[in-house]
């Protein structure tokens, strides 16, 4: 533990001379959140929609089918046994329409309808073009009832966003952001670190010491572990005083799960800097390996269930994902360890996965010819 102390003390000492790193650390992060927060404005397709027909008459079916023309939704098939509600609060659903009895009868009697939608407001783009598509479908559902048009008051339907009532944007970005930032920056300061003990050979005099390769990886990411850590509750901090950002239930995975992405992030850093053999190569290698699948296949700027397959298949490998759907959780849906309890799961089997993988490249402890 002693060794792996001093290493840390030594990385320490060349990561505050570095002004570059500096930057990287801090400033460049406050940066991107301030970019990212307030410059994206996004819109999704394929929104998934379950039904409720309590009705089962050729006028609510056709209603449904109405829905489904905008070209908007998906079906997703649930449980008549199941609450719609519980489709929502799971993920299977960002949508719930239920038909409730009598919806025909109260049509042709000329008497209002009502027509219950939930939505669910986690992503605020979804949920806006939800509600105005519903709104229009339904208006123009009622001018195909030409016979019976002038008899129909019309159906109301009484929308109601589950999630994020507010239909407040920040509340969908920013969560997003703080996850890319905090994987961008501190493997990108590991990366760096790793590579530069190659590209000026300072690393022969780690050889000839005593440090295992263990030791070694251990003193590094210690020291931009915790730098991560204080990044962190920068970005937080910010998040929460310039978005509006507030906890809406149980923090206990997000703040389980932080250190743990950190962690992943240092090492993913790690890992690249031990097999580039210079700062450069480093720098390029994170942000193709790192920051590109970060950014377009986590879930940050469009939906998972939009990219194409066989490319989503690679966004199983990407650890921003699961770490966006914990920030999500904590400060949007509040489902709790309910709906998340896998996505730590998953990230220290990432971090075990990397600790070993860096180990495999250092376990000569030599410069390769």
């Amino acid at each position: 533990m002693n060794r792996v102390l001093v290493q840390a003390k030594k990385e320490w000492s060349e990561f505050k001379r570095d002004r570059l790193s500096l930057a990287l650390a801090f400033l460049l992060p406050v940066f991107s959140l301030l970019l990212f927060g307030y410059g994206i404005r996004l819109e999704c397709k394929n929104i998934p929609l379950v039904v409720r027909d309590f009705d089962s008459t050729s006028v609510s079916r056709e209603y449904i089918e109405r829905l489904y023309a905008a070209n908007l939704f998906e079906p997703v098939r649930w449980s008549g046994a199941d609450s719609p509600i519980d489709a929502i609060d799971s993920g299977l659903a960002k949508v719930a329409v239920i038909v409730p009895p009598e919806f025909t009868r109260r049509l042709l009697r000329g008497e209002t309808a009502t027509l219950p939608v939930l939505i669910d407001g986690t992503d605020i783009n979804n949920a806006q073009v939800v509600y105005n598509t519903i709104k229009a479908a339904t208006a123009r559902y009622l001018e195909t009832l030409d016979p019976f048009k002038r008899a129909i008051k019309g159906v109301v339907p009484e929308l109601r966003v589950w999630f994020n009532p507010g239909r407040k944007e920040s509340l969908f970005i920013v969560t997003g952001v703080i996850g890319v930032v905090l994987w961008m920056y501190p493997c990108l300061l590991a990366a760096v670190a790793a590579s530069r003990e190659k590209e000026q050979e300072t690393i022969i005099r780690v050889f000839s010491s005593r440090l295992s390769a263990l030791q070694f990886l251990a003193g590094k990411a210690l020291v931009y572990f915790v730098v991560g850590m204080v990044l962190a509750v920068l970005v937080g901090g910010l998040s929460i005083l310039l978005f509006g950002l507030s906890p809406v239930g149980d923090l206990t995975p997000l703040l389980l799960g932080t250190p743990i992405y950190l962690l992943v992030s240092v090492l993913f850093g790690l890992f690249v800097g031990t097999y580039s053999n210079s700062q450069t190569t480093a720098v390029q290698a994170t942000s193709t390996a790192g920051f590109f699948p970060c950014l377009l296949l986590s879930g940050f700027v469009y939906p998972i269930s939009n990219i194409p397959f066989p490319l989503s298949l690679f966004s199983l490998f990407v650890p921003a994902r699961y770490y966006i759907e914990l920030s999500r959780d904590a400060f949007v849906r509040g489902a709790g360890w309910v709906a998340v309890w896998q996505d730590p799961l998953v990230l220290m089997i990432f971090a075990a996965l990397l600790v070993a993988v860096s180990w495999y490249g250092l376990r000569n402890m030599q410069l390769k010819d």
